[in-house]
């Protein structure tokens, strides 16, 4: 007897969490800095959770989607996953494992029965097979997953493609596996008030499912989203035409405004937060130094507004001083660049600045020029000393033929070039549209650009408009659009966007 118990012990020692007790976590979340605002300020808070109240959700983390994309996302954030599971498992935490439609799969096994046993409990609020966007609560999502989020090209066809979930994340005996309020049922079951969701896809089923986002705040539960363990259905083809990625930090704040905080991965096993490797945020650099045609305010205004906080783009605005041909920082910041966009008229750069922008160019890196820019760096001759001109700048680099512009007053009429309205930086453009800035004289454009939109006023020859050029390997976009009331327009601004895309490409 005494040899039976003393064996006892031992189990018990050793089955139990090695490293049970509390979970610190910082909280992200989103409060609304006013009733009705739409304003919304971050705040972090220091949060401490007990392991033993604590449950993990693992949504819908297939073995293969019928999106290719999506399958791909899945296995490269598999690992890390597996790791952070296998942390919390250790300390305390209940890991329920939440692979839709696959319970078949499991029917036999320990973590199928586990959650089976659980007695169903009556809830205030019905726990649903899905719970929609509720306009009570929050606003539409901010993206657009209509087209089921297939991000390939061309898109997958949809199918049932996944039978368990993927191997990469191990399902222990003492985990449970289920896929519907018998998540819920567990949690009660064993006093589990709070809950960690992860998995995908974070506009779908991290929001809808029994076991998700919506329904467990619903009931009451303490919820975070661990968000950089989730990913997104979302075509960056459909509004707001952001990366996938973005789309993904878009769906996060979303929750983080109307449903729960997040956390990350690396507050449970450190390190650093986990990122696709096709995550890559460009850096845009924007160098403005031209005096007429107010882009000092529209175009960083516009960078700030859409390629920052929409698209999450780095962006360093650099603001010139033309009567000084001086634009600072320009060398230091183009040194790591993936795109520069330039309004610019007249400037004879410093010599280190000029080297540093044809360096630029001849490594294949892409540029946008806005309107002035066909002379931005013809000073004729006018710069200061250790200044240079480039006045082949239009000619060599943008492959247009600048000379002068008609007067001010006629308006503008733009189409697109005839063959051309296929191209990517011309989506979204429809019909012809109008600009109230002086056309340019600027064709004959070079051999080797691609005219794409072309200007008419009366009484006067068609004169290109925007056309894209390439400097070596460097991707060129030029338009001699640019004044203040170009960038109110939203078909230009969709050129811009649509020319940064192709540009960074």
């Amino acid at each position: 007897m005494p040899r039976t118990i003393n064996y006892l012990a031992f189990l018990i020692v050793f089955a139990a969490p090695v490293h049970a007790g509390d979970l610190d976590f910082t909280f992200r979340k989103r409060i609304e800095t006013g009733q009705g605002a739409s304003q919304f300020e971050v705040v972090h808070e220091k949060t401490t959770w007990a392991a033993d109240k604590t449950a993990v959700v693992i949504c819908d983390m297939w073995n293969e989607h019928w999106c290719k994309g999506a399958t791909g996302r899945v296995g490269e954030m598999a690992p890390r996953m597996n790791q952070v599971v296998n942390a919390l498992r250790e300390r305390g935490v209940l890991v329920i494992h939440a692979p839709s439609d696959t319970l078949d799969h499991y029917a036999n096994t320990s973590q199928r029965k586990l959650a089976q046993s659980a007695p169903p409990v009556k809830t205030e609020i019905p726990l649903q097979g899905w719970c929609s966007l509720d306009t009570s609560k929050e606003a539409p999502l901010p993206i657009d997953d209509s087209d089921g989020g297939c991000d390939c090209v061309p898109q997958c066809e949809g199918r049932k493609a996944w039978s368990r979930q993927i191997d990469l994340i191990e399902i222990r005996e003492g985990d449970a596996i289920t896929d519907s309020a018998e998540a819920y049922y567990l949690m009660k079951q064993r006093g589990i008030e709070n809950v960690i969701v992860m998995g995908v896809h974070t506009n779908m089923c991290v929001l809808g499912r029994p076991f998700s986002i919506r329904q467990m705040v619903n009931q009451g539960q303490n919820v975070v989203l661990m968000r950089d363990m989730t990913d997104t259905m979302y075509n960056p083809r459909m509004a707001p035409y952001v990366t996938h990625f973005r789309g993904t930090d878009l769906v996060v704040e979303h929750i983080e405004k109307y449903w729960a905080p997040t956390i990350t991965s690396d507050q449970v096993i450190g390190g650093e937060t986990f990122r696709f490797a096709g995550d890559v945020r460009p850096k845009i650099v924007v160098a403005i130094a031209e005096p007429q045609y107010g882009t000092r305010e529209t175009l960083a205004h516009f960078a700030r507004e859409r390629w920052k906080q929409l698209q999450g783009f780095e962006v360093a605005i650099l603001q010139g001083d033309p009567a000084k041909h001086d634009v600072p920082g320009l060398a230091e910041a183009l040194q790591d660049a993936d795109l520069l966009v330039l309004s610019a008229r007249r400037v004879a750069l410093p010599e280190k600045d000029a080297r540093a922008l044809r360096a630029y160019l001849d490594g294949g890196k892409p540029l946008i020029a806005l309107r002035t820019s066909s002379h931005a760096f013809d000073a004729r001759g006018q710069g200061p000393a250790g200044h240079t001109d480039w006045a082949d700048f239009d000619a060599q680099v943008l492959g247009g033929n600048y000379q002068g512009h008609h007067p001010d007053g006629p308006v503008t009429t733009i189409a697109a070039v005839e063959g051309a309205a296929g191209h990517p930086i011309l989506a979204r453009i429809e019909g012809p549209f109008t600009s109230d800035a002086s056309l340019y004289r600027a064709g004959p454009v070079a051999s080797g650009a691609t005219p794409l939109l072309v200007g008419r006023i009366d009484g006067a020859h068609a004169e290109p408009v925007a056309w894209t050029h390439r400097y070596g390997d460097a991707k060129v976009f030029y338009t001699s659009l640019g004044n203040p009331g170009d960038f109110a327009n939203p078909v230009f601004q969709t050129l811009l966007d649509n020319a940064m895309r192709w540009t960074l490409e």
